[in-house]
């Protein structure tokens, strides 16, 4: 692949991984240029691929499209302290939601182990964890 390379969407969609309409949506959030059509259709350039697979690492890591968006507009690595920014705020989500995911596995494990030791003419105290008023259920992070 070279500079001059050119894809139709179809080719560049297969070279970064994604479908069409990936390419498309990527488009409409301003993560990818549309191009002006010559010759009745557009052509990208071939580099516009390691910029799809670049979105789509970055979602494997849990960043949102507006915080990929960012980290465009700084992909020269000029601005570190900007990138740490970006990427320190999205480790501090991925801390609450395993602080979230800690609380839910103790209280899970909890309420399994009262279950096995409960009378078996008692309510299971899973579903009565459940279905009572007074039990809080675990907070989730939804960042």
């Amino acid at each position: 692949m070279s500079d001059t390379d050119q894809y139709t969407i179809g080719q560049l969609a297969k070279a970064g991984g994604v479908g069409v309409e990936t390419v498309r949506y990527y488009q409409k959030r301003a993560l990818l240029p549309v191009p002006k059509a010559a010759g009745g259709f557009r052509t990208y350039p071939a580099s516009l691929a390691d910029r799809i697979r670049f979105i789509k690492r970055a979602q494997d890591l849990g960043f949102s499209l507006e915080e990929i968006a960012n980290l465009l507009t700084l992909e020269d690595g000029n601005d570190k302290e900007a990138i740490r920014e970006v990427a320190h705020e999205r480790l501090l989500q991925v801390q609450a939601k395993l602080a979230d995911l800690h609380r839910m596995e103790a209280m899970l494990t909890d309420l399994i182990g009262q279950c096995a030791t409960s009378a078996q003419q008692a309510q299971c105290p899973i579903i009565q964890a459940l279905a009572s008023k007074d039990s809080e259920p675990p907070k989730t992070c939804h960042a």
